[in-house]
């Protein structure tokens, strides 16, 4: 943290002395070259998976692989961050493996099985406070490199070896529980969201063995990363088991509702429950109704809480961009959730000033592209569900100057929503003429 913070303070003060080189146009010219160039080369040789099929490396993959397992077991590996240097050149190794490296990429899986399961029989042994201490690293790194191989191993091959998986996490929260062990207990909850995505809604075999640690997370209100992390994992629940969920949203509604309502948690933490009220409204669709006015409360409150502000106070500038894009996406899930039942939707509609005054609010600042991009979606989703009604407010100046923002974008999210957005706009403004 203290390099990045001095490497900042260099680029702060170089843009400070050197304004006229750093602002010429031929360096973000260089720059959008940089980024082209990359993205050319991850085009050729790959087909939709973004993967290749063999790279240079391939020869001495499962070598490399091998010996950085076992540096990782080297009595001195925890001198000069030796392990953690070690596993987080394995997580990149196994990140950008090729397809003709995917039988390493398996059975690294199993080593890194075996070695939690030794790890957590170990600890039932250790009694030295350094040594705990040491052996909590390791299983943070194990879970890191979990989530790594995870997103390599093929869907069909992720039942064999969830349960093994799904055992060594729930161990490790529940020796987590009431201690001081909140990075732990962070990565472990991260790992459950890696294989969340990869299982989709089979994960509903473990939800009921694993929803006392998550409720712990979501209680946990001192420590912010434990927190956050619980929220992400509820947020990928609710995308892959959508309705199946619905038999345990009355607690989980209820604890997220704590959270915003809390003067002890983070404030940074909150945004991020505001999302996921969106997760959950798409997830449930018209079952998202009970929830409604307590949520658009929330939602309000937090968009009138972003109009005073100061441009030169930084952190604050930052933090209302994130309430913001965390606004914009839970009326998205909200909108798209509840469009498709006309009761819903009449319902939606008398909420419309507010989402039409949010839109306009990020359209007179000069807000960040994915700002733009989330707000560009939003406009498109009330003009497709809404019609006519709208028109007057999206054909505003402010929010034209801010699609065309968006269509000029690097970001190819932004660019395609904006797109969107606009075409939306376009043939709805015919069809009013015509």
């Amino acid at each position: 943290m203290q390099v990045r913070d001095t490497a900042a303070w260099c680029i702060g003060r170089v843009c400070d002395s050197c304004e006229e080189v750093v602002t010429r146009q031929e360096i973000l010219a260089i720059s959008s070259l940089a980024k082209a160039s990359y993205d050319v080369a991850c085009r050729q040789g790959t087909d939709n998976t973004g993967e290749p099929e063999s790279y240079i490396l391939t020869p001495c993959f499962e070598a490399m692989i091998n010996e950085l397992l076992k540096a990782t077991d080297r009595a001195d590996a925890h001198v000069s961050n030796l392990r953690i240097a070690a596993f987080e050149t394995l997580m990149e190794l196994i990140k950008n493996s090729p397809k003709d490296c995917y039988e390493v990429v398996q059975k690294t899986t199993l080593v890194v099985l075996k070695k939690l399961e030794q790890l957590l029989n170990m600890e039932n042994s250790v009694e030295s406070s350094s040594h705990k201490s040491q052996l909590r690293d390791l299983e943070s790194l194990l879970c890191a490199t979990l989530q790594s191989v995870l997103r390599k191993i093929r869907s069909e091959d992720i039942p064999f070896i969830g349960d093994a998986i799904m055992t060594g996490l729930i161990q490790i929260m529940q020796r987590c529980a009431g201690k001081e062990s909140g990075g732990v207990m962070e990565d472990a909850l991260m790992a459950v969201s890696t294989l969340v995505e990869a299982l989709g809604n089979r994960f509903a075999n473990y939800l009921d063995a694993f929803k006392p640690y998550l409720v712990a997370g979501l209680r946990n209100h001192e420590e912010a990363q434990v927190c956050s992390a619980a929220i992400g994992v509820l947020a990928d629940l609710c995308r892959a088991m959508e309705t199946g969920l619905t038999p345990y949203l009355d607690e989980f509604m209820e604890l997220l509702s704590q959270i915003v309502q809390s003067s002890i948690v983070n404030r940074d933490v909150k945004p991020s429950v505001l999302s996921c009220f969106g997760d959950i409204a798409l997830a449930i669709g018209p079952g998202f109704n009970r929830y409604f006015d307590h949520v658009m409360d929330f939602l309000l409150m937090a968009a009138n809480s972003t109009q005073d502000l100061d441009p030169d106070d930084y952190d604050k500038v930052e933090y209302v961009e994130q309430l913001l894009e965390s606004c914009v996406e839970a009326y998205t899930g909200i909108v798209q959730g509840m469009r498709n039942s006309n009761s819903e939707l009449q319902l939606v509609a008398q909420h419309l000033p507010a989402m039409l005054q949010l839109v306009n609010t990020i359209a007179s600042r000069t807000s960040p592209e994915s700002l733009i991009g989330v707000a560009a979606g939003l406009v498109g989703d009330l003009v497709t569900s809404f019609g006519s009604v709208v028109l007057p407010s999206v054909d505003s100046h402010p929010v034209s100057a801010m699609l065309t923002r968006g269509r000029r974008s690097k970001s190819a999210r932004t660019k395609s929503l904006a797109v969107w957005a606009t075409k939306e706009i376009r043939k709805l403004k015919a069809i009013s003429t015509s």
